[in-house]
């Protein structure tokens, strides 16, 4: 393998699904600002994810609606206008 490609910052990072409040802990290089206190006691960094596997419909089966930043009514502001 070669030398001196590879990150050093892996450390354990907490990630929050933000549809259902789901969170896993693992180790990761992403760049976080904000922090949490985990089961443990330990503050570890906070990675906020729009939908995980606990909330993807592939892995539940089930359809659910997730509208981020209110990206549906943006879009129908946008084409109502051309539409008039």
């Amino acid at each position: 393998m070669k030398e001196g490609i590879h990150p050093k910052s892996y450390r354990k990072v907490v990630f929050k699904d933000m549809s259902n409040d789901h969170m896993f802990i693992c180790q990761s290089t992403v760049d976080t600002k904000e922090t949490i206190k985990w089961e443990d006691g330990n503050d570890y960094p906070l990675f906020k994810l729009d939908i995980s596997y606990k909330s993807h419909p592939f892995f539940t089966g089930q359809t659910m609606f997730v509208d981020t930043a209110g990206r549906i009514d943006k879009f129908k502001r946008r084409y109502q206008k051309k539409a008039d």
